[in-house]
């Protein structure tokens, strides 16, 4: 199965992004993949700063670039010492979102990595628009780490509805996490139970269909294993009935997994997916990292 072969890292020098570079450098070391650290200075909350020292807007930029660098490189010098990862580093001044979507553009790199605090895209996701509508058009997936990383990722949940995306998603897991165990959660419903109980049909004939509902679902769960090419000892089956958000949270805690792989379920369902409550949710709830796969 193919790994990802470029990582791009965005940090704001925080130690949550941090954890976020370290886990890029933990996957490169897995995968062999070549890793790129993007920084981008922001000059727009030190124009009051400039005004009180008087300094020129050029000597100003010119030391907060000079700054961002240092601090880049030697964050680059220690994840080679301790994951023997050699990085490439890259600081830029302007937007953090659309610098990263530029360079991105430029480099094409197989996943995007970022941390769920600080500076980062999961809190202009959270408070605004732009990365949004940069989740809604990328076309790279997009590591959300939560975590400080100890270790490679162990066990990788992946909710799956059987479309296109669900085979995509388990592809995109295993190639940042290729020994790691994975476990394929779908969450099912009866159709049109809620009007069935309205019509007064007796709950005995709803869980029958819920039966047959769970039937159908575990056979096409097998057979997407199968097409992923995964084998029956490094991938366990979870066919449960329920919301799908509510089960995530929960299976992923059952399994003590350290990943979500969250797929986008088909067309008309990216755009929910990628800026509306249900990504939000599971970002906001789930214990461990986050992959937006695409």
């Amino acid at each position: 199965m193919s790994q990802a072969n470029h990582i791009l890292a965005a940090t704001d020098l925080s130690a949550p992004a941090r954890h976020a570079v370290e886990r890029a450098a933990l996957i490169c070391k897995e995968t062999t993949a070549s890793l790129d650290l993007l920084h981008v200075a922001n000059l727009a909350p030190l124009e009051r700063l400039r005004q009180l020292m008087g300094a020129s807007p050029a000597g100003l930029e010119e030391r907060v670039l000079h700054a961002a660098r240092q601090k880049l490189d030697e964050l680059a010098a220690a994840l080679q010492q301790r994951f023997g990862v050699v990085a490439g580093t890259h600081v830029r001044l302007g937007s953090m979102l659309t610098e990263l979507a530029m360079r991105a553009d430029e480099v094409k790199p197989d996943l995007l990595v970022c941390g769920a605090k600080g500076e980062s895209v999961v809190r202009h996701f959270t408070l605004g628009t732009t990365a949004s509508r940069l989740l809604s058009t990328t076309t790279r997936p997009v590591l959300v780490v939560k975590q400080p990383p100890h270790e490679p990722y162990q066990r990788l949940l992946v909710p799956v509805d059987f479309s296109p995306s669900s085979l995509r998603a388990i592809r995109q897991a295993r190639s940042i996490a290729p020994r790691a165990d994975i476990v394929l959660l779908h969450a099912f419903d009866v159709p049109f139970a809620a009007h069935l109980r309205y019509a007064s049909v007796e709950d005995e004939l709803i869980n029958h269909y819920r039966i047959i509902a769970k039937r159908e679902a575990t056979q096409k769960i097998v057979a997407l294993r199968d097409e992923a090419g995964l084998r029956a000892d490094q991938c366990s089956l979870v066919v449960v009935h329920g919301d799908p958000t509510l089960r995530i949270i929960e299976q992923e805690q059952e399994w003590d997994c350290d990943l979500i792989v969250m797929g986008k379920h088909g067309a008309d369902f990216l755009e929910e997916m990628l800026i509306g409550s249900f990504t939000k949710y599971v970002l906001a709830e789930s214990q461990g990292d986050v992959l937006v796969s695409v």
